[in-house]
C-alpha cells in the first residue's frame, strides 16, 4: 500500500500524558518523532491502581485477566506459578498477524494511543511497563506489524500483540534507519530493558481500539488539506476550460443552502479565480448557459465531503478522550468486564468516509476528461498533446485517474457491515474497524493522485491558453509546476512527472504556493 511517510526529526517536541490527547499530538508523535512523556501525575495515578491490580492476584477469588484464561478460555484458572507464563503466552500467541508490513507511522500511532490509554490509570499496567513501551516509542523502534490480524473486536489485537512482543525482547522491528534487526539487539543499543509481564499485562496491552484510530486520526489530517487541495483544482480546471465564477459567488450558497462545507469550497474556489484574464475573457459572446455539473457542482461534493468529516472528528475526539480495555478498573477500584473495545463507532466513520472521498475524485476525472476532449475542451488541443496523433499528451493519465478512482469505489464499499465470529463463538460479533481503517487509508492515497493528475492537466491546459492571463494564484502555480516538470511539449516519460506533482501536493508546499498568493483558504 503506497503512503506518504515524511520522517523529519521533531524529537525536541514532546507531549506530556495527562488525560485524553488531541488529534495534532498524534500526528506529532507519528509521523513527526515527537516524544512522549508520562506526567508524575500519571504516573501516581498508574501506580495506585497496579496496587489495586497486585491485590486481587494475589487472592483466591478468580479475576479475569487477571487469574484467569483469555476469551472463550474465561473460566480457566491459572495457578500463581504459571501467571508469567500466561501473559507470554497470550502476546506470543496473538501476535499472529501476516501479510504486507503496515507503515511505520501507523505503528507509531497505535503504540502512542495503546500508552495513552494505559496512562489514564484504568487498565492496571505497571510503570515500568508503560515506560519501557514509551521507551521504544522515543528510541524510534517500529516493531513489525502486519495487514492481517485484527477484527476490530477486543481491540486490534494481532497488530497491538506484536508491538507488545517488542517490550518483551521478542519479536520483529525496525530501527530508526528503517532496517530490520533483532529485537534484543535494538533495546540494547537504545539502552533499554526488556519488561517480563504481570498479571493483567497482556491484555492492558493488547485490547484497544488503537490500530484503527490511529488511522483514522492520520485520515483526517491529510483530508484537512486535501479537500482544500480538491477545491484549488477545481478552480483551475473551471478555468482552463474557460468557465464561469459566477456560480461561487457567496449569495448562491450560504443563504440558499446553508451547508458549511459547501459556502468554504465554493469561497476558495471563487478566491482562486479572483482577476483571472482567462475567466473575464468570455464573460460576454459566450453562447454556453451552464457549466456542467463537474465544474458547477464541485462546492457541494467537496463541501458535502467537507460536512462529513467534521462529523467524522467528533467521533475521533471521543474515542481519543477514551479509555479502552477489559477489563477495566473504575474510579472506585472496581475491576470490571464491558466491551468498550469493540470498534463499531469508529469502524461506521471510516467506512462512511470513503464515500464522500470516492466521489470528488470521480468528479476530478470527468474535468481532466473534459479538458483532453476537444469536442469539450473550447479549443484545446486533443489531450493537451503538442502534435496530436504523433503525441498522445495526457491520455494515458487519464486512464491512471479512472484507475484509481474505480479502485475508490471499491473502497467505499463497507467493511463494518461484515462479521466473522471468532474465538468459539465468545467473540461472535466483530466490527472489521482495522479493514475499514486500511481501506481509508488507501482511498486517501488515492484521492491524492486522482487530484496530481487533475493539476497537471489544469496547468497545462491554462498554459496552452496562452496570451491570456489567468490569476495569481494559477499564475503562481504554473510556475512551480513547469519548475518541476517542465511545461507544455512533446511526449515524455510521463510516470516521474506524475509523481512529482504529486509529492508537490504531500508535502504541502502546493497550499502554501496557493496561499501565499491569494491568503488564506478555508
Amino acid at each position: 500500500m503506497k503512503a506518504k511517510e515524511t520522517r523529519p526529526d521533531h524529537s525536541a517536541t514532546v507531549v506530556v500524558f495527562t488525560s485524553g490527547t488531541t488529534l495534532a499530538e498524534v500526528v506529532a508523535v507519528a509521523r513527526h518523532n515527537a516524544r512522549a512523556e508520562l506526567s508524575e501525575d500519571a504516573r501516581e495515578r498508574v501506580s495506585t491502581v497496579r496496587r489495586r491490580i497486585d491485590a486481587l492476584a494475589a487472592s483466591e477469588v478468580p479475576a479475569y485477566g487477571i487469574s484467569t484464561g483469555f476469551g472463550a478460555l474465561a473460566n480457566k484458572h491459572v495457578p500463581l506459578e504459571k501467571r508469567t507464563l500466561l501473559q507470554k503466552s497470550l502476546i506470543r500467541s496473538h501476535a499472529a498477524g501476516i501479510g504486507p508490513i503496515v507503515e511505520r507511522e501507523v505503528v507509531r500511532a497505535l503504540m502512542f494511543l495503546r500508552a495513552k490509554t494505559l496512562a489514564s490509570g484504568h487498565t492496571g499496567i505497571r510503570v515500568e511497563t508503560l515506560q519501557t513501551m514509551l521507551d521504544i516509542l522515543n528510541a524510534d523502534i517500529t516493531p513489525v506489524v502486519h495487514e492481517f490480524g485484527s477484527l476490530g473486536c477486543s481491540g486490534d489485537l494481532a497488530p497491538l500483540a506484536h508491538c507488545a512482543l517488542a517490550l518483551m525482547g521478542e519479536g520483529r522491528a525496525m530501527g530508526p534507519d528503517g532496517e530490520e534487526r533483532p529485537v534484543a539487539e535494538l533495546l540494547a543499543e537504545a539502552g533499554i530493558s526488556s519488561v517480563t509481564l504481570a498479571e493483567k499485562e497482556g491484555l492492558a496491552l493488547i485490547n484497544g481500539t488503537d490500530g484503527m484510530l490511529g488511522q483514522f486520526v492520520m485520515a483526517l489530517n491529510d483530508l484537512h488539506e486535501l479537500f482544500t487541495v480538491a477545491d484549488v483544482t477545481a478552480a483551475l480546471s473551471v478555468e482552463g476550460l474557460l468557465g464561469t465564477d459566477r456560480v461561487f459567488v457567496p449569495e448562491l450558497h450560504e443563504p440558499l443552502r446553508p451547508h458549511p462545507g459547501q459556502a468554504s469550497s465554493a469561497a476558495n474556489m471563487l478566491k482562486i479565480l479572483e482577476g483571472s484574464g482567462i475567466v473575464a475573457s468570455h464573460r460576454t459572446g459566450d453562447s454556453r448557459i451552464q457549466d456542467a455539473y463537474s465544474l458547477r457542482c464541485a462546492p457541494k461534493v467537496t463541501g458535502g465531503a467537507r460536512d462529513t468529516a467534521a462529523h467524522a472528528m467528533t467521533v475521533a475526539e471521543r474515542e481519543l478522550a477514551a479509555a479502552v480495555d477489559n477489563p477495566v478498573v473504575l474510579d472506585d477500584g472496581t475491576v470490571s468486564s464491558n466491551g468498550n473495545f469493540h470498534g463499531a463507532p469508529i469502524a461506521y466513520v471510516l467506512d462512511f468516509m470513503a464515500i464522500p472521498l470516492a466521489d470528488p475524485a470521480s468528479m476530478a476525472e470527468r474535468r481532466t476528461d473534459r479538458m483532453l476532449d476537444p469536442a469539450r475542451s473550447h479549443g484545446l488541443p486533443p489531450f493537451l498533446a503538442e502534435d496530436p496523433g504523433t503525441d498522445s499528451g495526457l491520455m494515458i493519465a487519464q486512464y491512471t485517474q479512472a484507475g484509481l478512482v474505480s479502485d475508490m469505489k471499491r473502497l467505499a464499499v463497507p467493511a463494518s457491515v461484515d462479521s466473522i465470529p471468532s474465538s468459539a463463538m465468545q467473540e461472535d460479533h466483530v466490527s472489521m474497524g482495522w479493514h475499514a481503517a486500511r481501506k481509508l487509508r488507501q482511498a486517501v492515497s488515492n484521492l491524492r493522485s486522482v487530484l496530481a493528475i487533475e493539476l497537471l492537466a489544469a496547468t497545462r491546459a491554462i498554459a496552452l491558453r496562452a496570451p491570456l492571463e489567468p490569476g495569481a494564484a494559477a499564475s503562481a502555480v504554473l510556475r512551480e509546476i513547469e519548475g518541476r516538470v517542465g511545461g507544455p511539449g512533446p511526449d515524455k516519460f510521463l510516470a516521474p512527472d506524475i509523481e512529482s506533482v504529486e509529492e508537490y501536493l504531500a508535502s504541502g508546499e502546493f497550499l502554501r504556493t496557493v496561499e501565499g498568493t491569494v491568503g488564506p483558504l478555508h
